[in-house]
């Protein structure tokens, strides 16, 4: 499986990601800058963090006006993997591939840490690494953390939970997919849980999940 880790301007976790899915978790992934990217050849793409320009409107808005937003959408709807973390979420959000949207934390204030999320299921491409039930350690780095959803979110599409849903999010969703099982959207940084070294590898079972899942 060969990914793409695409970037906008104010990316700036695309180095961990690519690191996390090639020299740790084994895969083949390239960096792929936004502007004149062609999707056509990848099996998958993921949006690292960051804030794509500047955040300015909504976190992740400018972003989904762009050529490669559209490729993205393609991608998901042939059926191909497509994971986005923290902006990356955010993104997939207001692109539509995710329901819900993102509120301010609620200190109204840029957070970060480690949260401890519960993992709601085993039987996702994204989650087949764990056990359900599992409780494991992420980072996590954001201002606009809060997931919101007006309508209640189908419990076979909430993959993590917080533990301490101190972001007040709906459902303590800390990471979920769409219906069709091939979008994941997370708040949490699993690339930088991936070796004892960092943050542990609570992480790591999410690439190895997606590695090994078949296309």
């Amino acid at each position: 499986m060969k990914l793409a880790v695409v970037t906008f301007p104010g990316t700036s976790c695309e180095v961990e990601m690519h690191r996390a899915v090639t020299k740790i978790a084994g895969g083949e992934a390239e960096i792929v800058w936004h502007k004149g990217a062609d999707l056509s050849s990848y099996d998958g793409v993921i949006i690292p963090h960051g804030a794509s320009y500047g955040d300015y409107l909504r976190p992740g808005a400018l972003a989904t006006t762009t050529a490669v937003a559209d490729q993205i959408v393609e991608m998901a709807n042939e059926g191909k993997l497509v994971v986005g973390v923290g902006n990356g979420f955010q993104i997939l959000v207001e692109l539509g591939l995710l329901p819900g949207a993102f509120l301010q934390n609620p200190s109204l204030r840029f957070e970060s840490g480690r949260a401890n999320v519960r993992v709601a299921q085993d039987q996702t491409i994204f989650s087949k690494g764990y056990a359900a039930g599992d409780v494991i350690t992420l980072p996590y780095a954001t201002q606009f953390g809060t997931y919101y959803n007006e309508e209640e979110v189908p419990a076979d599409q909430i993959v993590w939970t917080y533990e301490d849903n101190v972001w007040n999010s709906t459902q303590s969703i800390a990471g979920m997919t769409n219906a069709k099982g091939n979008v994941f959207g997370t708040m949490l940084l699993p690339e930088r849980a991936v070796e004892e070294v960092l943050a542990g590898t609570d992480g790591l079972p999410l690439f190895e999940s997606i590695l090994g899942s078949e296309q």
